[in-house]
């Protein structure tokens, strides 16, 4: 009795650091101690991602088109005031009349059309393409003008509706779809941990489709905010939402319990803040404003983006980037799926047979 109770306590509790640790590393204490420690880490990157990205938005590149005729020398005084007003960021782009000019900012090549005239100077924005680049470019104009002695006229192009004023409603909605696209697979692996990957496909796709038209229809329908294309916003906010839910169930295949780690990395701690939503993306640090494109965050909001303000001029890129990111996740679970926690276990043909 008294050589049994020399490495253990009265009540038969390990006494050596070894023993103390294996204890603990089969405890429920190891994780939760772990999540503590990723929670708060997370806090923190969370406020700093979007305080880098958002505080102090700074122009970086801003494409300009300048209208070459008929009197572009008359503009030449404005045009160095703006380029220094805004530290040398405006990328001046020539064209010779102002349709042309135009169909560039339509196209979303340019941000703002400068055009001299006897007047003085007018100066074009487009608060679609980014209500803070235009504001920026409008604010900077003015006071160029002012101190070249040249009139400057600012004329908002292409506006932002009128429910939407700061253009923040299409980033929320899209801001929405990911974050819920990802909360709904996770609570598919809580609650329905025995679908097998065809059916945790499927859901995925069911609660994409129900949740983006919920979406759409709270934004347009209810609080009549922004007058979207119904459908195509709607099948833009399903197809981010799948994205979302497919992205975590990959890395819940690849890292089991720990997948909502990488999956807040990519979708929110880079994703949102690069997206170009609230931030236009002349106006992001200039490596977010790269990146931001190739993620579906941002792919959702230039989507989205383009759909509602630039409807003869769309481009096929954000599609290709959320069906990029939706077929490696699908192909990843599905070439991985007996390592993923959920499923459930099939009864063997000759077990069957016997019984």
């Amino acid at each position: 009795m008294s050589s049994s109770s020399e490495g253990h306590g009265a009540h038969g509790r390990p006494r050596t650091l070894r023993e103390r640790w294996e204890a603990y590393k089969n405890s429920p204490f190891l994780p939760a101690t772990v999540l503590v420690l990723i929670v708060a880490a997370a806090a923190g990157l969370f406020a700093g991602s979007y305080t880098y990205a958002m505080a102090n938005p700074t122009p970086h590149r801003i494409p300009a088109a300048l209208v070459t005729q008929p009197e572009v020398e008359r503009g030449e005084a404005f045009v160095a005031g703006m380029e220094k007003a805004l530290d040398a960021s405006l990328e001046l782009h020539d064209y010779p009349d102002v349709a042309d000019a135009r169909r560039a900012l339509d196209e979303q090549k340019v941000f703002t059309i400068v055009r001299a005239s006897d007047d003085g100077v007018a100066l074009d924005v487009a608060g679609a393409s980014g209500a803070s680049v235009a504001e920026l470019i409008a604010k900077a104009g003015i006071e160029v003008g002012d101190a070249t002695g040249v009139e400057v006229t600012v004329r908002d192009v292409k506006p932002l509706q009128k429910g939407d004023p700061r253009g923040l409603a299409l980033f929320y909605i899209s801001l929405a779809a990911v974050i819920m696209g990802f909360l709904g697979a996770i609570q598919l692996s809580v609650h329905a941990h025995g679908l097998n990957p065809a059916e945790r496909i499927a859901f995925t796709a069911a609660y994409a489709l129900l949740g983006g038209f919920a979406i759409a229809a709270a934004v347009d329908w209810w609080l009549g905010a922004v007058d979207l294309p119904f459908v195509q916003s709607w099948l833009i906010l399903a197809f981010t939402m799948f994205t979302s839910g497919m992205v975590f169930t990959m890395f819940n295949t690849l890292m089991g319990r720990w997948a909502m780690i990488p999956t807040w990395g990519v979708m929110v701690l880079l994703g949102n803040p690069s997206s170009g939503g609230a931030v236009s993306w002349p106006l992001l640090p200039s490596a977010l404003g790269h990146i931001g494109r190739w993620l579906p965050p941002g792919a959702s909001v230039n989507a989205q983006h383009t759909a509602v303000y630039y409807q003869g001029h769309q481009f096929v890129f954000p599609y290709l980037v959320l069906a990029a990111w939706a077929l490696v996740s699908c192909t990843v679970f599905w070439v991985w799926r007996h390592r993923h926690p959920g499923g459930r276990a099939r009864t063997p043909e000759h077990a069957a047979a016997a019984t």
